[in-house]
């Protein structure tokens, strides 16, 4: 099969049936980047596990650096003190039946 030629400059950087510690593996993935936009990269990591046992199940959470993109907004409702209270805690909208009202319509 032919490739081109970003891929065969690309591919004389990497050794076959090498195994590379994850700082090495960033510098290669990074020098080894030629599109014109934002690459990803894939991993595989095998962990030696059993899923079918509750005691090994592995789970885990990731945060993105950027979020989802959708912005995050609060309404409380409430009245009185606790109302003034949610206000400067920094909540985006604060009200009572009138907020309720404002929802249902």
């Amino acid at each position: 099969m032919k490739h081109g030629k970003k891929y065969n400059e690309s591919a004389k950087l990497i050794e076959n049936g090498k195994f590379y510690d994850v700082e090495e593996a960033v510098e290669v993935a990074v020098k080894t980047a030629s599109a014109k936009f934002d690459e990803t990269v894939e991993i595989h990591v095998r962990l030696g596990v059993d899923s079918r046992h509750a005691d090994q199940q592995v789970r885990g959470a990731v945060v993105l650096p950027n979020g989802t993109g959708k912005t995050v907004r609060t309404l409380v409702l409430a009245k009185g003190d606790k109302a003034d209270a949610a206000t400067a805690a920094g909540a985006d909208y604060v009200g009572a039946e009138d907020m309720v009202a404002k929802i249902q319509n």
